[in-house]
């Protein structure tokens, strides 16, 4: 019995489902450990220097990417000061404002923890061939499409476009 493109899609979101998720949390799980093991810094304090790097700028803006409160991530920003990872500076013209920035030693930590993880995913993908290599690229980049709707307020808090 040939199957229909209902039975088709229904097979792909059940793989979807059986795959993607196992495959984030050990590719994240990895991440974590790199960043706690051997930068010291906590999985959240590694959550925001990775917003701060991608352009978010704001205890507020911080925040709502990750939805928790200002106030925890005021926490982890002033750890974050106090390692030397990140600056905060006021607004002169609205002193609520607080920006955040990372510092070079940030920038280098956030390299590091990315070469690493880059390096390990090398690992664990180095055996398969270029064929495969290519329908997984080609798979991803249709997929994104197929879950880019325009006007949809994006709800993106793992953005890994880092390197």
């Amino acid at each position: 019995m040939d199957k229909t493109p209902d039975d088709n899609l229904q097979q792909t979101i059940d793989q979807f489902w059986e795959v993607v998720p196992g495959v984030w949390n050990v590719i994240r799980s990895h991440l974590r450990a790199i960043a706690s093991e051997q930068f010291d810094i906590s999985v959240e304090q590694f959550h925001v220097l990775r917003h701060i790097r991608k352009g978010l700028t704001s205890v507020k803006d911080i925040a709502e990417a990750r939805q928790i409160s200002r106030p925890a991530i005021s926490q982890v920003a002033d750890a974050l000061v106090e390692k030397g990872l990140i600056t905060r500076r006021q607004e002169a013209g609205d002193r609520r404002f607080v920006h955040l920035a990372l510092t070079p030693q940030g920038e280098h930590l956030l390299t590091r923890v990315f070469q690493q993880n880059r390096a390990w995913m090398v690992e664990k993908m180095a055996s398969l061939s270029a064929e495969d290599l290519e329908s997984i690229t080609q798979g991803l980049a249709r997929l994104k499409i197929a879950f880019d709707t325009p006007g949809e307020k994006s709800t993106d808090h793992s953005s890994h476009t880092e390197r």
